[in-house]
């Protein structure tokens, strides 16, 4: 079934990279970037090298693990220890609503810079271009298509913007092999960002439900997953490039926006416009990434979620949605979240490394190699949300 891949399972391929890559660019993915190039300047460079090399890392695992097992990685987790994959259900769904708020949070600011809109009325609008998505025919198609497309017009349109920023490219190339400074926790949040939480389940579920799963289609499986980190971070590049661009050219970004401040210094009001598109692009293609993920969890938690996908996903965007229509961005649940979001990775990988261990699932023959970078992703992210427990305790 799985011989032909350039064929018939060509699309799900793509499909399942391009809604990881832009589930992992959502609005936070646009501040980390330009925060961290105002505080290391060209040695970011070397600290976006090694988290792509820890995401590779932590992608491989979990997507040949979940499509090798053929079953969700909740699922998984319960083989190995009964109850643990209802732990990580809770996790992630209530993660993901938690975010989700924020995502909907960063597409109101993307209208209001784009169009002018009041920051709620342009959540109100991106919540209901999700739902109108989750009630469309076929929804696994549109999903795609709304992914491919959106994640296209970021990387054309951030391009631009890098291209005007004239960043110092020489400077920043030699100082990602020979950084000034390394700085641990950058690497950390950027690992936790792009393959934390829900973002990297969901392309492995998407997988699963294009049917992709077994030993045969494994090396279209490495594939999709190298290529959706590589997507992510083609987006994390582009950002540092303008955002060194523009430092080297006298801004000095504050703590309020500081994404904005870099479009809007390097192309003006048109530069502002353009970080509003980027904004709401990479805020709506997180909400309906975080929603389908979220859900493709629930579904195996009992039927009625199952049976109810679509419903299901809407009233998961019009939770979020009301949330932040009745308090705002909720910044004390957003960093509750953070949290959270930063043992769910560590958790589930490592549950996932057991079972393979274990022999259980169907899965052995898992590379050795693979193994290793796996626990080492599974301590270095344990150890960052540990560490953002005792600072909140703190």
């Amino acid at each position: 079934m799985f011989r032909k891949f350039p064929g018939k399972l060509s699309s799900p391929i793509a499909a399942a990279a391009f809604l990881m890559a832009t589930s992992a660019i959502g609005p936070g993915f646009l501040t980390q970037t330009a925060v961290f190039t105002r505080q290391l300047l060209a040695s970011f460079g070397f600290i976006i090298l090694i988290s792509i090399l820890l995401d590779i890392g932590a992608q491989l695992n979990i997507w040949r693990i979940v499509t090798k097992g053929g079953k969700p990685a909740q699922e998984i987790v319960n083989g190995l220890l009964p109850g643990a994959g209802h732990v990580l259900t809770v996790m992630i769904t209530l993660g993901g609503l938690a975010f989700n708020t924020g995502n909907l949070a960063g597409a109101g600011l993307g209208l209001s810079a784009l169009l002018d809109f009041d920051v709620k009325t342009g959540a109100l609008i991106s919540a209901g271009i999700a739902v109108m998505l989750f009630l469309t025919g076929n929804l696994l198609s549109w999903l795609d298509r709304f992914a491919r497309v959106l994640g296209f017009l970021m990387i054309g349109l951030t391009l631009y913007v890098v291209f005007v920023s004239v960043p110092p490219v020489g400077e920043a190339v030699y100082r990602t092999f020979i950084p000034e400074r390394i700085d641990l926790t950058a690497i950390l949040t950027l690992v936790g960002g792009t393959v934390g939480g829900y973002i990297s389940f969901s392309g492995a579920h998407r997988l699963l439900d294009s049917g992709m799963r077994g030993d045969a289609c494994q090396p279209a499986v490495q594939r999709a997953a190298v290529s959706a980190i590589l997507l992510a971070s083609v987006m994390r590049v582009l950002l540092f490039l303008a955002a060194l661009g523009a430092i080297y050219s006298g801004l000095q970004p504050g703590t309020d926006n500081p994404a904005a401040m870099v479009f809007r210094h390097s192309a003006g009001v048109a530069g502002y416009r353009i970080f509003g598109l980027v904004m709401w692009s990479a805020a709506i293609t997180s909400v309906v990434g975080s929603a389908y993920t979220s859900v493709s969890f629930l579904r195996t938690l009992h039927p009625f979620f199952s049976d109810r996908q679509r419903w299901v996903l809407v009233v998961f965007v019009l939770i979020s949605l009301t949330i932040f229509l009745s308090v705002g961005q909720p910044v004390k649940i957003l960093v509750y979240a953070g949290a959270l979001n930063g043992f769910i990775l560590p958790f589930s990988l490592g549950m996932m490394l057991l079972a393979v261990h274990s022999g259980r699932s169907g899965l052995a023959g898992h590379p050795r190699w693979l193994s290793v970078a796996g626990w080492l992703v599974v301590v270095a992210t344990g150890w960052m949300g540990v560490r953002a427990i005792s600072m909140m305790v703190g």
